[in-house]
């Protein structure tokens, strides 16, 4: 008899590269030292989070509000969900209250309530690649089936691929924008064609397709905004952290907020709450939930996390690197020099450079870099990088 359950024992060979990259830069960083180990794996915000969030945490100590440490309904508190629903209404024109919004322990627990809502055993759920890996374990958790499609050259969904993947036992599509690992940003005319995709599939089928829009990166954009998802798609569910865009990962805090336009809107609301609770969340972090109440419109420092992309996007672009230049989020996803990216991991690694393999999203022949590192790693970085290039034999 095994130890521990068969299929975790299969997923855990299949885990995540990014923590078996993050794990090797721990030991290179005993052997070497941390200023002569880069390190690129992990996508943790490297920005403290906003003054305000110090002030409103300040003031809550110092004079705290009765029972708040209490329970409370599984929804979380009204006034953090009608500041979330007040923002979000005003993003996408629609009549969005207090009750379209449920307080979440992050974007994972989020996707893994959502899920656990709307899938039958076998159902499908599409997911766009390169996608972040734990998508698929969040599916499986809730019996549910990864049904993979791929993206166009310019990681952009490709709307012939999604409606050829579309099927009876279709339930759900997952968008990520910007999206993690390529920094694209879904502009409103790709969302404007899904909405109609869905809803002709969703009347042909005879039951709803829902379009998870996984967020967490929607604040960390540069030159662009992000087009709200409720303007374009009316079966669609936002699921979003404040981990990114105020610094705050470990803390756990986030929503989901269910569009007005789905048809049975209050019974998928009553299916949420009833999930979040019988998942074992309960509830929110209940002094996170008063903290970002008030907090709906800041955002960590998004001016320091694009000079950074600049300089690495520059700097690889003229070592001969091939990418596209990333609109939002903190990473980088060239192409990698040789066919097989874990070799070129392996590579990297003889230089002290951690990346992870585009194998890990779902698109081998790929590398993922977080750039959200303290800038004195990039710059310190570069001469390995030059070496790395002239290795392989990379010409700017």
């Amino acid at each position: 008899m095994g130890a521990i359950a068969e299929k975790v024992e299969i997923s855990l060979t299949r885990a995540s590269w990014i923590r078996k990259m993050f794990e090797e830069g721990n030991r290179l960083r005993e052997i070497f030292g941390a200023d002569k180990v880069y390190d690129f794996t992990l996508g943790n915000p490297v920005h403290e989070p906003p003054a305000r969030f110090y002030q409103e945490l300040r003031r809550l100590a110092e004079d705290p509000i009765p029972d708040m440490h209490r329970y409370m309904s599984n929804a979380g508190y009204p006034e953090a969900r009608q500041a979330v629903a007040e923002a979000i209404a005003e993003d996408s024109g629609l009549a969005i209250g207090p009750e379209h919004i449920i307080m979440t322990v992050g974007a994972g627990g989020g996707l893994n309530v959502v899920l656990k809502s709307i899938l039958n055993p076998g159902d499908e759920v599409i997911v766009l690649t390169p996608y972040f890996v734990e998508y698929r374990f969040y599916v499986d958790n809730h019996n549910g089936v990864i049904r993979e499609v791929d993206t166009d050259a310019n990681f952009l969904p490709d709307m012939e691929a999604i409606e050829a993947a579309i099927n009876p036992k279709t339930r759900g599509i997952i968008i990520n924008s910007p999206n993690n690992p390529t920094g694209v940003v879904y502009p409103s005319e790709i969302l404007a064609r899904l909405g109609r995709l869905v809803a002709e599939k969703s009347q042909e089928l005879g039951r709803p397709i829902y379009v998870i829009s996984d967020e967490p990166y929607a604040r960390i954009v540069y030159d662009i905004e992000v087009p709200c998802v409720f303007k374009y798609i009316d079966n669609a569910i936002i699921v979003t952290s404040h981990s990114k865009d105020l610094g705050l990962a470990g803390e756990r805090i986030g929503y989901i907020a269910a569009s007005p336009r789905i048809d049975n809107v209050g019974l998928l609301l009553e299916a949420l709450v009833f999930c979040n609770r019988t998942l074992g969340f309960i509830n929110a972090p209940a002094l996170m939930q008063r903290l970002v109440a008030g907090l709906q419109r800041e955002k960590a420092d998004i001016e320091e996390y694009r000079k950074m992309r600049d300089l690495l996007y520059q700097s690889l672009t003229q070592l001969g690197f091939e990418m596209v230049k990333p609109q939002g989020a903190f990473y980088l996803f060239p192409k990698s020099p040789l066919a097989d990216d874990v070799e070129f991991a392996q590579r990297a690694l003889k230089h002290n450079i951690l990346v992870v393999p585009g194998t890990g999203f779902g698109k081998p022949g790929y590398f993922r870099l977080a750039y959200c590192v303290d800038k004195r790693i990039i710059e310190n970085s570069l001469p390995a990088w030059e070496a790395l290039a002239g290795e392989l034999g990379l010409r700017g």
